[in-house]
Order: C-alpha cells, then structure tokens, then sequence
C-alpha cells in the first residue's frame, strides 16, 4: 500500500524486509502468560521525533536483535525505518501519531553503518542519520522450529504471489477489452492476494506505489499514477480512458516483477510476526474506514485477505509459540476465530458487501474485533525470540 508503506525486517542485507506492526509496546504480558515471555530486548534504542529531528539514543548498538522506541513529539504522523547501505530495509513502524510511541525490533546479524530515518507527514525522503551497529550477532536466532515456520511462510508468499499474477492477467484482459462489468468482478478477486502478503510487497516501496498507489498520494513530479486504483477510478468513476490499456499492461508487468522479488526475499521469523502485526494495523487505519478502494467501495475483501495474511504468518509460527508460552495460542485461536466470525456476517455471494452498506455500529464491531485480534498477535515477536 503505497501511501502507507509498510515494511519491516527480514535478514539484514537483504533487498525486501516483511513489515514491522506500529503501535505501543506492550507493557505487561502476553494474554495468559507471563511477565518473562516479553524479555527486555538486548539492544534497545530511544528516538525522538519531531517535525525537523530525529534524534536516537544511542547511535549505536551490537549486532543482534535491536528495538528501537520511537516517540513522536512531531505535530503531525510520523514514520520510521532502519536500512542498509544499499537501501534495503531492514525494519519501518509507519503511522506513528502525533504524541504516541511505536517500538520496531530489527534483526541485525552484521556489523557497519546502517540509516535510521524519520518521515515526518510520512512522505518524503525523510531526516536520515548513520546508526553504527557493533560486532556481529554470536548465536543465530532461528532453530529447527523457526526455520520450518520460515519454509512454510515462504511457500504460502509463493502461492499468492502465482495467484496475484494469474488473476492480475484476468483483469487487466478484461480492461483492454472494454468488458468493464467482467473488469469490476475481477477487479477484488486479484486484489485479495496483494493483501495477503502486503507487508512483503509494500517492503519494495518504488513497486508497491506503481501497482497499489492512491490517487492523493505523494509523488515526485512528473510520476504517473498507475496501477490497481488508478483502473479502479476510470472502471467506477470517469470510464475507460484513451491510456486505460497501457495503465493496465504496466500493472501486469509490476505485478510479474514484484512476484520475482518476493519470492527470491530471505525472512526472519521475527518478520513474520511483525508482518501479521503490520497487516493487522493496515486494517485499523485504512480498511475499516473505508480508505482502500474509495471507488469500488470493496474494503471488506480487503480487510479480510488482511486478516487472513495476519493468521498465515502467526499459523506458520505456531509451533514455536506453543512451545514458548502455550498459554498465547488459544487466546491467538479465539480472536482471530471471533474475527472471522464477525466478517462472515457481510458475506455476499462469493465476496463481500459493500462498505457503503455498513453502519456506524457494524464498524465499531469491527474496530473492536480487530484491536481484541491485535493484542495478542503484538506478543508474538517477543515470545518467539524469547
């Protein structure tokens, strides 16, 4: 999602990270757990926000697992993130509201000069500053358990990613066809798979803002917009338009380029859990209120396949969390069960109604379900590197 672009960690060094969860750290246990399920982190960075700083204490900290508390003091949301010297990310918290705290925890095997950046309103370029990372990270943080969540994870990417492709194919022939109807029925069906494993392709911001870029977001001048939401407007709003056709034979080259780059991405466990976090903030702040498709008004497909991603991450990891704090499974069981249950109720056909047919007490149902599902997804990271 390009106008709140997520990502976050996977091993450093590598081009693509999963997305890291905004949001406040938790500051008491796990549901069900205990206080030393959420040990305090080995490295831990304080940053200071503001419209025209961003200020870490320390610059520095030794290789391994590095959590950084961001506070935002700025009059206006912030963003932060944490790459390497190719630019690749290693870590982001986005949405970070004026006066509130996001914690972001980044894996870092190696030692160099890495960037921490600061974005305040979320756009531009940001305030960037060197961040020293020490030595190198002694004892590898993935054991058996963790490395078959990872396999297991990477095989559910490979296959929404094929899907996204395929069904991105159907829609774009339906557009250069001219069959708007046939467009409109494809047009969420193609889109639940970006959504699934958005905080891995968010984590290629340039891709992401051509395939999944909103009308009124940021970009340099003289960038076209293009992509999922620039057909959406011209299927719903204006019509077809004379460049309808090569907008959508772009979307499908993005689309076949992003499924390379995804699936050639190394992960962490550690992005996993983040990444089931980041999806999950995803539909806090935009699909709930009815920002993802402001023309087809299909935010529930979204919303769900959001949901849907977040479980595939936590599912894969399961096995771990089990065997760390068996108390945080079944709490993990029961919301995201009561949140399924929730959205079955706005079923239609083989999809889902309208957000426009939603009332004020069906969203707050939802901000509800989703803020009880996010709690326990939130521990996850901490417990499985415990």
């Amino acid at each position: 999602m390009a106008r709140r672009p997520i990502a976050a960690l996977l091993t450093a060094g590598a081009a693509v990270a999963m997305a890291a969860c905004t949001g406040v750290a938790p500051a008491s246990a796990p549901p069900g757990g205990t206080a030393s399920a959420a040990p305090a982190p080995a490295g831990s960075v304080t940053v200071r926000a503001t419209d025209t700083s961003c200020r870490a204490d320390p610059v520095h900290a030794p290789a391994g697992t590095i959590t950084f508390t961001i506070t935002n003091d700025g009059s206006t949301v912030t963003a932060f993130s944490m790459t390497g010297e190719g630019g690749e990310i290693l870590g982001a918290a986005e949405n970070i509201g004026s006066g509130s705290t996001s914690r972001l925890v980044v894996e870092v095997p190696d030692g160099r000069i890495y960037t921490t950046t600061c974005r305040p309103g979320s756009t531009g370029d940001g305030i960037l500053a060197p961040f020293t990372v020490t030595g190198a990270a002694t004892t590898p943080r993935t054991g058996a358990r963790l490395a078959e969540a990872t396999a297991t994870y990477r095989h559910y990417v490979g296959a929404q990613v094929d899907a996204l492709v395929l069904r991105t194919r159907e829609f774009v022939d339906a557009v250069k066809a001219g069959d708007v109807d046939r467009a409109k029925v494809v047009f969420p069906v193609a889109r639940i798979h970006y959504e699934r494993v958005e905080p891995m392709a968010a984590s290629f911001r340039d891709l992401a803002a051509r395939i999944d870029g909103r009308e009124g977001d940021g970009r340099d001048p003289g960038v076209a917009w293009t992509g999922f939401h620039r057909l959406e407007k011209d299927l719903w709003a204006t019509g077809p338009q004379p460049d309808s056709g090569q907008i959508a034979d772009r979307l499908v080259a993005d689309v076949e380029d992003l499924r390379n780059q995804v699936t050639a991405a190394p992960l962490s466990p550690t992005g996993l859990a983040q990444g089931a976090s980041a999806l999950l903030d995803d539909v806090a702040t935009a699909k709930i209120r009815g920002d993802a498709n402001p023309y087809a008004r299909t935010d529930l497909w979204d919303l769900k396949a959001n949901v849907d991603g977040a479980w595939a991450a936590v599912a894969a990891l399961r096995p771990v969390i089990d065997a760390k704090d068996p108390a945080l499974g079944p709490v993990l069981d029961e919301r995201f069960a009561a949140t399924s249950a929730l959205l079955e109720r706005y079923r239609s056909g083989d999809g889902f109604r309208s957000y426009t047919s939603l009332t004020q007490n069906d969203i707050k149902s939802m901000t509800d379900a989703i803020d009880a599902l996010s709690e326990p997804v939130s521990y996850v990271g901490a417990v499985i590197t415990s």
